[in-house]
């Protein structure tokens, strides 16, 4: 998702197509992503999480190859929608089974190292998006990930599990219903900036939520497999960390766009370059988050995450005060320090938290409620920071305000000695968001209870064969 950014360029030049095509070739991979989480998740508890796993690496990996040698730019786009569906095969699954095969009390550490690959992934996407499109040429975005796949397919298949699966009544309404509503929510807040909020925007995001409460009544009314669990939310740490995660999701994808633009559009950095001022970040999430999560086992759940969320949110106020046209970059480093040693207390605690009290045959579908509100506010996020430094470009540089295209065409190149100082200005305000999204999150997380003490019978996992069950620890 991170690394299609720096190759849009090449791509919109080489494939001959317009600023709305190449954006598409985001947006249908999102819109194909996200809508169907929630279905993809129960349908690991159906066939079994393993399965559509190796599915959806399957579909994933065979649709990389079709991206990578799509000849037009619809073609692109079609096979990034098939790409997103594989996505959406696979997310649930990685979660539900690290709760399936750990026990409540010893999750933390695994879920720990899950999350780290929030924050690297935030380090590696740029980085090797500029490499590879430097390189070999935006194609190889793509290409890449056949290795990958086939690597994950033999590891998944060797060393991950077969877990006992439950019969469920399929609830064609509920899936329908589901993906209708979030492909239009989605789709509404995604491209609402692109369209200037129109009417026919505001229509399709009402139309979404009419749609997702009509499919919240009919899955309370279902008695028997519903599609979305409603009990689920009965658990109190359950539902407040699906605020949290959506408030996560949220910060980073509006933290990334105003810092981005002003390292390449005010700085002078490369992709590349201003990726790697970003390394910290990437290096010690991934030191800290086992460290932490292991910890988190045996601590109170508002103990990291509330104060994770907090540091992130200083780091946020530490990157508005260093956007000026002659701030030392370096620090810029050190405060991207302090945000990975936030993100490590917060995805993997999160994660562990979410699972703690979550009965394992219905581990798929609170892994699919959860990653569905990552998703949704990783796609709010984006909508509120797009709107806001559309705004904040109109208050700072109102020589630029004759209208939406304009202000945004001076985000994605070289910006004037004249305007820097208003243009890092009109940055810094909007850079700022993301830090109210984190405080949410900190309020959620400050309200989490105690863990109860486990029961003997509470801390059965699913059976695993001897030699699964090692293959599984190894893995």
């Amino acid at each position: 998702m991170s690394v299609i950014a720096v190759a849009n360029p090449v791509i919109m030049d080489e494939l001959h197509a317009s600023v709305t095509q190449v954006i598409w070739v985001t947006s249908a991979y999102l819109l194909a992503y996200a809508a169907p989480l929630l279905f993809t998740g129960r349908l690991g508890d159906r066939f079994g999480p393993k399965n559509l796993y190796l599915v959806g690496v399957v579909v994933f990996t065979l649709s990389s190859l079709w991206c990578g040698l799509a000849g037009d730019i619809n073609s692109l786009i079609v096979a990034r929608a098939v790409q997103g569906l594989g996505a959406a095969l696979m997310t649930p699954q990685t979660m539900s089974v690290i709760t399936r095969i750990f026990p409540a009390e010893k999750r933390g550490a695994a879920m720990g190292a899950w999350g780290a690959t929030a924050g690297i992934a935030l380090l590696l996407g740029p980085v090797i998006g500029g490499l590879l499109v430097d390189s070999f040429g935006w194609e190889w975005i793509f290409l890449i990930n056949l290795p990958i796949g086939v690597l994950a397919f033999g590891l998944a298949w060797v060393l991950v599990p077969s877990l006992e699966t439950r019969p469920l009544k399929l609830d064609v309404v509920g899936v329908i219903l589901s993906c209708l509503g979030l492909f239009l929510l989605v789709y509404g807040l995604q491209e609402g900036n692109s369209k200037d909020w129109s009417s026919t925007i505001w229509l399709m995001i009402g139309a979404g939520l009419a749609v997702l409460t009509l499919f919240v009544v009919m899955q309370a009314r279902n008695k028997q497999d519903p599609l979305l669990p409603l009990s689920l939310f009965r658990d109190r740490n359950f539902a407040l960390a699906n605020i949290g995660i959506a408030s996560m999701g949220a910060a980073v994808t509006a933290m990334t766009v105003p810092t981005y633009f002003f390292l390449q559009g005010v700085r002078g950095l490369s992709s590349m370059e201003s990726a790697l001022l970003f390394s910290p970040l990437a290096i010690l999430t991934g030191v800290f988050a086992p460290i932490v999560g292991k910890l988190s086992d045996k601590a109170h759940p508002r103990t990291f995450t509330a104060l994770g969320f907090v540091l992130f949110a200083v780091s946020i106020v530490g990157y508005n005060r260093l956007m000026e046209p002659d701030s030392q970059l370096w620090m810029f480093a050190a405060v991207a320090g302090v945000s990975g040693i936030a993100n490590a207390m917060t995805w993997g605690p999160l994660g562990a938290i979410a699972t703690r009290n979550l009965p394992l045959h219905q581990s798929g579908a609170g892994s699919g409620i959860y990653n569905t509100n990552r998703q949704m506010g990783s796609v709010l996020g984006a909508a509120a920071v797009g709107a806001l430094f559309v705004d904040r470009l109109a208050s700072n540089l109102p020589q630029m305000s004759g209208g939406g295209e304009g202000q945004s065409e001076v985000s994605i190149t070289e910006v004037p000695e004249f305007i820097k100082e208003p243009y890092s200005m009109a940055l810094a305000e909007t850079g700022l968001l993301p830090g109210a999204f984190l405080l949410l999150g900190a309020v959620a997380c400050a309200m989490f209870i105690r863990f109860p003490t486990p029961k003997a019978s509470d801390e059965k996992t699913d059976e695993v064969p001897t030699g699964q069950q090692a293959g599984a620890v190894a893995g």
